[in-house]
């Protein structure tokens, strides 16, 4: 299987020069930086564990990056160590405030839950009844293990919900 394939077919191809960025560039190859996950960052040569971990941790925080220059300020590092990366990194704006509704778990009514998507009128009062009973949820790990939700229903609901 020649390079070229390897990098078009496998969408976790782990690039490991600049010629293969290059190379992916030419296929069409893009990392939107501010949706990557953390398997997305560790395709960058030159990305650590705990590089991807941070970028990923700032996204879902709400910081958006809108350029080369915010990585390097989020990551504390030289431009020279991401600038070659360019070719296949995508600067795109979500305007999440008004894209997607969101809740705040600890304050929400049963309607206001309702109102979100994939969460049905029951699941709403199963989860006023665990906030009840429980106290507040502190994370998404927590909200998930005490209402007992597939990690398919988590990853429907992870952006409208606030902790």
């Amino acid at each position: 299987m020649s390079l070229r394939s390897r990098i078009a077919e496998d969408p976790y191809y782990r690039f490991k020069s600049a010629f293969e960025i290059a190379v992916a560039a030419d296929l069409g190859v893009k990392i939107d930086v501010n949706q990557a996950s953390v398997d997305d960052w560790l395709r960058l040569p030159g990305i650590s564990i705990h590089q991807a971990r941070q970028l990923v941790t700032l996204s879902q925080a709400g910081v958006a990056f809108y350029s080369i220059s915010d990585l390097v300020a989020a990551l504390n590092i030289p431009i020279e160590r991401l600038q070659w990366l360019a070719p296949v990194l995508s600067f795109q704006y979500y305007d999440r405030q008004s894209a997607l509704p969101s809740v705040k778990l600890d304050r929400a009514t049963a309607a206001e839950l309702s109102q979100i998507p994939h969460i049905s009128p029951e699941l709403a009062a199963e989860i006023i009844s665990q906030r009840e009973s429980g106290g507040k949820f502190t994370d998404l790990v927590n909200f998930q293990q005490r209402l007992g939700l597939s990690g398919e229903a988590i990853g429907q609901l992870m952006h409208y919900l606030r902790f």
